[in-house]
């Protein structure tokens, strides 16, 4: 029987890691593109240097370089706010850690070929053309308006470096469309988890 990959995506803070919980606690294992691109950036990696070469010391974090500390840790918020403002430089991050997640994705999935379901969490799915290794994908969906404020308070962002992050990605509007399932976040959590049970049932694999 062919493996069920699940594709979870969504905007960012539109709920995607409470559905990966829920999927979790279901017993289905969860790959995370957020973990394995901060393993990409982790101090003393490749990644983490060639990030501290091109911006220096503005993307350094505070203490960093003090004795037995790998080098260079990464200020990621100080990161966010250069390439987020900025497409060139955010397409050179993404050209960096992209490939690296694609390579750990490939691992697990070698690694749990025969587990009868694997979700992969991806933030980027259809931007990053990654819905070419799910049987399905999954879109935990929100209003613009929620996903906005609820970024500005999970993040303690001003509402222009919110947009900015929000506009790095597509708008879930356009993701609807390419979705096979899609989960309603507009209300309480607790909605989610009955959405998850009816999309987990094998009348509703496809």
């Amino acid at each position: 029987m062919a493996q069920r990959r699940i594709g979870l995506t969504g905007g960012i803070a539109s709920g995607k890691s409470t559905v990966g919980r829920l999927l979790a606690a279901r017993g289905l294992p969860v790959l995370d593109a957020d973990v394995y691109a901060r393993e990409a950036l982790a101090p003393g990696s490749p990644g983490a240097r060639a990030v501290a070469e091109r911006y220096g010391e503005r993307v350094v974090a505070e203490g960093a370089g003090e004795p037995g500390e790998p080098l260079p840790a990464l200020d990621r918020a100080a990161l966010g706010r250069i390439v987020f403002n900025d497409a060139a430089e955010l397409r050179w991050l993404e050209q960096l850690v992209h490939p690296l997640v694609r390579r750990r994705f490939a691992a697990e999935l070698e690694r749990l070929r025969q587990a009868p379901a694997v979700v992969l969490m991806i933030p980027l799915l259809f931007e990053a053309g990654l819905d070419t290794l799910c049987s399905e994908t999954w879109l935990v969906d929100c209003d613009e308006d929620q996903q906005l404020q609820r970024l500005m308070e999970r993040d303690r962002l001003g509402e222009a470096d919110a947009r900015a992050r929000l506009a790095a990605q597509w708008p879930l509007a356009r993701k609807r469309a390419l979705a096979t399932v899609v989960l309603d976040n507009r209300g309480w959590p607790e909605a989610l988890a009955p959405q998850v049970e009816a999309a987990l049932s094998p009348s509703a694999a496809r």
